[in-house]
């Protein structure tokens, strides 16, 4: 299936590793120029290396802290100067946290706000100029499935993934006149780098068996009854963010291994 990518720009945050490196990836095969963004210079390059063997027609890494706004102005400029201004916006950029509200100091619930909310804000009032200009866009905000079905020892990341929801919402209303699409994704379940530090957290005073407790996690929650890879569900990503999924606007989709135990 054609999903007509071709020669599209790609902005992806959080693209050096995990569900961003895999949905870079996907966006390679399908002939698209690619921005990938991380905080670590080294781990960026080595996805540069990935995402331009799958196929990528130009790769650009910006290393910088999405959580700034000055970071995010980073972006929005080297993307401006490489490429005159982007067609998709994938903001993933993320990570989970390990927390109560009694515990939690107020500066870690501002720095989850800026990475999950405002840098996801910001990169939309920063791009969405050049698609404009270029004829329209897409916009993909992942979230978690989190955001409807929290778990109990993040609170902080289940609040900032709720309103990165309804920021989706939001923004899909506002800039769909501009042809600019935007939806969100609640993914349940992958077996991330960043899954795995925090199952390593969880089980460190518990012997440290983290495999053990992300296998019997699945069997748990997830009918599927196992993670998800980056790129099982970086497929679905790509699909979204293609003329293909068109009429697909305001949506939220979760991508969970039937672990969602509402409709």
């Amino acid at each position: 299936m054609d999903l007509g990518l071709k020669n599209k720009v790609a902005v992806i945050t959080g693209g050096s590793v995990g569900i961003g490196l895999a949905v870079a990836k996907g966006f390679a095969t399908e002939g698209a120029h690619v921005a990938i963004t991380a905080r670590n210079a080294e781990r960026l390059e080595a996805a540069r290396v990935e995402i331009a063997r799958a196929g990528a027609i130009r790769v650009m890494t910006v290393a910088c802290d999405l959580a700034t706004a000055e970071g995010v102005a980073t972006v929005v400029a080297a993307v401006e100067r490489e490429f005159g201004g982007a067609d998709i916006l994938l903001n993933n950029a993320g990570t989970g946290s390990n927390e109560t509200i009694m515990d939690a100091p107020d500066d870690k619930w501002q720095y989850y706000w800026e990475l999950h909310v405002m840098a996801a804000m910001r990169l939309a009032r920063g791009l969405v100029p050049s698609m404009r200009r270029r004829g329209g866009g897409v916009i993909l905000n992942n979230a978690s499935i989190c955001a409807a079905q929290p778990l109990w020892y993040e609170p902080i990341y289940n609040v900032t993934k709720a309103a990165l929801v309804m920021l989706s919402k939001n923004m899909a209303n506002e800039f769909i006149k501009d042809g600019i699409r935007v939806n969100a994704i609640n993914p349940g379940f992958v077996l991330t780098p960043d899954w795995i530090k925090t199952a390593k957290q969880l089980t460190a005073n518990k012997g440290g068996n983290w495999q053990g407790y992300i296998d019997d996690l699945a069997k748990e929650n997830a009918p599927i009854a196992r993670f998800a890879s980056p790129e099982e569900v970086a497929d679905f990503f790509v699909f979204l963010c293609s003329a293909r999924a068109s009429y697909s606007v305001g949506s939220t989709y979760f991508v969970d291994g039937g672990m969602l135990k509402t409709i």
